[in-house]
């Protein structure tokens, strides 16, 4: 038997194991790495998530946060993760920003989109303490003191350019304070270590409380849960920015195993259950098929690029 021969068995031999594999999936847990702490956006919404697709899997979906590094550690792991479909990640528009930023070399096309979940519109949030209580207030404060404003950012991440979209659009500087997520992001917005952070609806308890101040959001329309926020457009500054979260896997897995959890993710998202759940995350449910993600992440990743060489930041 030849060479080529060889070859040609071996890969024979190597479909024949792979497949009944993949049509046996899921046998085991699945692991869904969240790149950010517990108790931020992500994690908020990836953890009922993960609970109620896990119904349609027939196996656990156990939560790995794996912070770090504005989300790229938990990128690397899922990355280097073997492609058998036991390793999904937790993804949103970091993935793109951190690339071109210079902070890593991971993009979107190092994984398999398997589908979109949610958009989450981001919200100018202030600490209570802060002296202006809305944007005219603020605006005002920033001309006077350029860069003296705090806000807090994951470097690279949705939470540094939505304010330097601000910044740009508004014609003030701010000056940034890094945190690696929200979670440690709110905590030093509540203990007043910072002014401003980007934040979303489900801060509003601690609004409501006198602990927190929503500016203004970041959608086209005002949002009925808080109806009393402005949008920054109504306000004047041409700024419009959601989150987009969904779930991807290393790349070379087994196409009849993305169908799988495909399906469980399409199943997953019609329960009106997670609506609910995504509600109380202010968060919209907004499903995508793996066929609509990639496109969607293709256009994302060329928003992302434009958006950081017109911020200045653009280092590939």
């Amino acid at each position: 038997m030849n060479r080529i021969m060889l070859r040609l068995v071996a890969a024979a031999g190597l479909a024949a194991a792979v497949l009944p594999a993949a049509a046996q999936y899921p046998e085991r847990p699945v692991k869904l790495i969240v790149p950010w702490a517990a108790g931020g956006d992500t994690d908020n919404i990836f953890r009922p998530f993960g609970s109620m697709m896990q119904k349609h899997l027939g196996q656990p979906v156990v939560i790995a946060n794996v912070t770090g590094a504005s989300g790229t550690t938990g990128a690397r792991e899922a990355k280097g993760a073997p492609a058998d479909g036991y390793t999904v990640f937790a993804i949103h528009d970091f993935i793109h920003s951190v690339y071109y930023v210079g902070i890593t070399d991971i993009n979107y096309w190092d994984f398999e989109p398997i589908c979109r979940l949610s958009a989450t519109p981001s919200v100018l949030t202030a600490n209570a303490k802060t002296p202006w209580n809305d944007w005219k207030g603020l605006l005002d404060d920033a001309k006077k003191r350029p860069g003296q404003i705090s806000v807090g950012a994951t470097l690279g991440s949705t939470s540094h350019f939505f304010p330097a979209l601000i910044e740009k659009a508004a014609g003030i500087k701010f000056k940034y304070v890094s945190y690696d997520g929200l979670a440690p992001r709110m905590n030093a917005l509540l203990g007043g270590h910072i002014d401003l952070t980007d934040s979303n609806l489900t801060q509003k308890g601690k609004v409501d409380a006198g602990l927190l101040k929503f500016i203004a959001i970041a959608s086209d329309k005002r949002d009925p849960e808080m109806a009393t926020v402005p949008t920054l457009k109504e306000l004047g500054v041409d700024v419009s920015y959601e989150v987009s979260r969904g779930l991807v896997v290393p790349k070379g897995t087994p196409a009849p195993v993305r169908t799988k959890l495909e399906d469980a993710c399409k199943k997953t998202a019609a329960d009106p259950e997670f609506a609910a759940a995504m509600k109380l995350q202010g968060t919209h449910a907004v499903f995508l098929d793996s066929a609509g993600y990639t496109e969607f992440m293709k256009k994302n990743d060329q928003v992302n690029k434009d958006l950081a060489r017109d911020l200045g930041l653009l280092k590939r």
